[in-house]
């Protein structure tokens, strides 16, 4: 094993473990990672002495932060294709997960964002720790919650896939429980306990409960969430029809949280915010491949716009935190320039 891979794969037992190895990076996915790991998963599948697999990252700061948005930004403002190869093996990444035949483990330990999500929440088993900081940000640079956001989050509770979806809110390990982005809470301390034990199962032709077992031994209490104090007003709000309805209905609200919702909601790209809540709107109707399909559609034209350099430069690169939208408010937004991110690529749809 060594330390200057980016991903690192080993076999323990019947346990087949990856493992995110960017750490200064915050673990944040490359397209070779992406490639990699798509790769093993196709070996994995077909592998009968691999009875489940468990995916982690390295370092004690994040599962991982994300994709490499800054190689996306300069590859893209110099007019190559790396942001379409990027988009496209990562979402068939995230299909792949899942798709994936056998228990698929992941120990979100620490910061998971973007395109960590997308490696993550799609699993059968996602493990939150007290170190859990998940968010989909992807507004605040002019993109969209992507990675299969269009799947996860309409089928959150209520309408809090589409509050996490447009502020990029940020949640913790119970909160992340409640949202059903997670679904176990296992202490920190105990996860390379916890790895151990599931090296040693003798998988059964039921290894999902064989998986539940072990955990069961490791699971704690994730303490309160918060959301649920929220429900009331993120879903009166969140399903209005239109994010300027959202806006005002929420500027009349003598509340704090209102104020900061609104004040979080001005700052974020006025394009992403309307194609964020189109696509959330969609997504629920729709099965997981024809969401994948709907986001390679999207971000197809998102790559050939502004507003994903411009959030990049303000916030990653300049760092100058004054990002110039383009459009620079909604009311400029037409109804008919959010139909066409959705509409059919002339080379063809994304083939899962």
């Amino acid at each position: 094993m060594s330390a200057d891979q980016e991903i690192i794969f080993e076999q323990k037992g019947q346990l087949g473990v990856v493992t995110l190895n960017r750490p200064k990076a915050l673990n944040a996915l490359t397209h070779e990672m992406a490639l990699e790991l798509d790769s093993k998963l196709v070996e994995w599948g077909a592998d009968s002495s691999i009875g489940a697999v468990l995916i982690k990252g390295s370092g004690e700061k994040a599962f991982c932060a994300g994709g490499d948005v800054v190689k996306l930004y300069q590859e893209g403002r110099a007019g190559g294709d790396y942001p379409r190869r990027f988009y496209h093996d990562e979402y068939i990444c995230n299909a792949r997960v899942k798709h994936f035949p056998k228990p698929y483990i992941a120990f979100i330990d620490g910061i998971v964002m973007g395109g960590g999500v997308g490696v993550s929440v799609h699993g059968s088993h996602r493990i939150a720790t007290e170190r859990t900081l998940f968010a989909m940000p992807e507004t605040g640079i002019g993109l969209f919650p992507d990675v299969g956001g269009t799947y996860f989050l309409p089928r959150c509770p209520g309408e809090i896939g589409m509050y996490l979806g447009l502020t990029g809110d940020r949640l913790k390990a119970a909160d992340t429980i409640y949202a059903g982005i997670s679904n176990s809470y296992v202490k920190s301390a105990r996860l390379d306990e916890l790895e151990a034990a599931l090296a040693n199962v003798d998988f059964s032709k039921d290894p999902y409960n064989d998986v539940d077992q072990v955990l069961s031994i490791f699971e704690g209490d994730a303490g309160d969430a918060g959301l649920p104090d929220l429900r009331l007003m993120i879903d009166r709000h969140f399903s209005n029809d239109t994010v300027e309805e959202i806006l005002t209905n929420l500027d009349q609200e003598d509340d704090e949280w209102a104020v900061r919702v609104v004040k979080t909601l001005r700052q974020k790209s006025p394009t992403s915010l309307k194609l964020t809540l189109a696509q959330l709107r969609r997504g629920a109707k729709a099965d997981f491949d024809e969401c994948m399909k709907l986001e390679w559609r999207m971000v197809n034209r998102i790559i050939d716009g502004v507003d994903f350099y411009e959030g990049v430069r303000a916030l990653l690169i300049d760092k100058d935190q004054k990002p110039i939208w383009s459009p620079s408010r909604l009311e400029e937004i037409k109804d008919t320039d959010i139909e066409a991110y959705f509409a059919p690529l002339n080379k063809g749809d994304l083939t899962i």
